[in-house]
């Protein structure tokens, strides 16, 4: 595939993902994806043959490692489990609050509306949690419940971005931040 097709294919893949996280699978039609990236109609079928499924499949498990990357960037620094949970806390009701309390997480939305019905979107989001989880046990190495603390900061924080989402406020996010502390001393 040469530039102009994979600029074409992550101008589709952009525009899904900030449709399906500001209005979830339903929200993120075809005809939207289409409009929102300025891509021929053509070019979705082309590099998306599998249709809607497989274009969100791909927007999902690409927004999961954006946020991994963003997840890693913060680890790189060497911080505490606390410290790293509290940065990523910091960074998603950043990205939550700038996006005008729209931009939650990239999974989750997806997750809530398709989990039972939709087997490849399921396993989809099922691939990105678990990415997710294994990266926070790397940072819990040592602790003997490291599997039951990545999941539990993990529910802590997306419980977190939904309050804070549904009440516009920071202030869920600020306190799962200073239970985490609690969890983990």
């Amino acid at each position: 595939m040469g530039q102009k097709g994979t600029e074409t294919r992550d101008r589709l893949l952009t525009a899904t993902q900030e449709l399906i996280e500001t209005g979830g699978y339903y929200g993120a039609g075809l005809n939207q994806v289409i409009a929102a990236s300025g891509a021929p109609r053509g070019s979705l079928y082309f590099h998306f043959p599998g249709g809607k499924d497989q274009l969100v499949g791909e927007s999902v498990r690409r927004a999961g490692q954006s946020i991994e990357v963003a997840l890693g960037g913060l680890a790189d620094s060497d911080p505490s489990v606390t410290d790293l949970v509290h940065g990523v806390l910091r960074y998603l009701g950043d990205r939550l609050e700038e996006s005008g309390w729209r931009n939650g997480c990239p999974v989750a939305t997806v997750a809530l509306e398709t989990a039972a019905v939709n087997d490849p979107l399921q396993e989809a989001c099922s691939e990105v949690y678990t990415s997710w989880e294994a990266a926070l046990r790397v940072q819990l190495t040592g602790s003997p419940d490291a599997e039951d603390l990545a999941v539990t900061i993990l529910a802590l924080v997306e419980g977190a971005l939904l309050l804070a989402r549904a009440h516009r406020s920071r202030e869920p996010l600020d306190r799962v931040a200073r239970q985490v502390g609690v969890l983990l001393s």
